[in-house]
């Protein structure tokens, strides 16, 4: 019995001998575990550090390298189409400015060749010449000097013989038809006032204003 006991007792010394064995090993091996992670984790941090120097390096060389004009480029290239622009503007502004002024040559030609008659510094007041040229205004030259005939205003007889001038005009420099002709065109416009003075009672003095008109008839053909 004794013999057996010893045994035991031996056989358990062995396994417990053989457990913490096994047990010192496995933590060598998390002690070496931990130690070959901490050494990985400083050398990667030590090549994100190295790879930091070396961009800041790069960045720096190429600062020095490249002079400040270099980057004047890009401006200068945005430059010219702005430049563009406003040429373009320009021309635009000068082709309009070119039609309105062949415009208003045009106009005055045509108002220079029409045949017309003037009557200036006529003695009768604009306001009254227009009460009778609103009524001959686009009408036929014949039905004119009959609407003339017989209207009973100081200003016809001024305006008829005026219109008769200006279809002879029409007649012997422009070789028109009178038959086709018609007035386009019939203004007055106010000229000189002749200024007098009416004895007034108590040694004052009125003012007489004489006014005076200029009257332009312009004819032209009925296509």
């Amino acid at each position: 019995m004794e013999a057996s006991e010893a045994k035991k007792t031996k056989t358990t010394a062995k396994k417990t001998e053989a457990k913490k064995t096994e047990a010192k090993k496995t933590e060598a091996k998390k002690t070496t575990a931990t130690k070959t992670a901490a050494a990985k984790a400083t050398t990667t941090k030590a090549a994100t550090k190295t790879a930091e120097a070396k961009k800041t390096t790069t960045r720096a060389k190429k600062e020095t390298s490249e002079p400040a004009e270099v980057k004047k480029p890009a401006k200068a290239a945005a430059k010219p189409a702005v430049e563009v622009k406003e040429t373009s503007n320009k021309v635009e502004l000068t082709t309009n400015k070119a039609k309105r002024k062949a415009k208003k040559e045009a106009l005055k030609e045509a108002k220079r060749l029409a045949p017309s008659a003037t009557l200036k510094n006529a003695r009768i007041s604009a306001r009254k010449v227009k009460i009778v040229i609103d009524n001959i205004r686009g009408k036929n030259v014949n039905e004119a000097i009959a609407i003339l005939k017989f209207t009973p205003k100081a200003a016809s007889p001024l305006v008829e013989k005026l219109l008769k001038s200006a279809i002879a005009n029409a007649e012997n420099n422009n070789m028109m038809d009178r038959k086709k002709l018609y007035v386009a065109e019939v203004y007055a416009n106010q000229g000189t006032t002749m200024k007098r003075i009416r004895a007034a009672t108590q040694g004052r003095a009125n003012r007489i204003r004489k006014r005076t008109s200029h009257i332009t008839i312009v004819l032209k053909e009925r296509a």
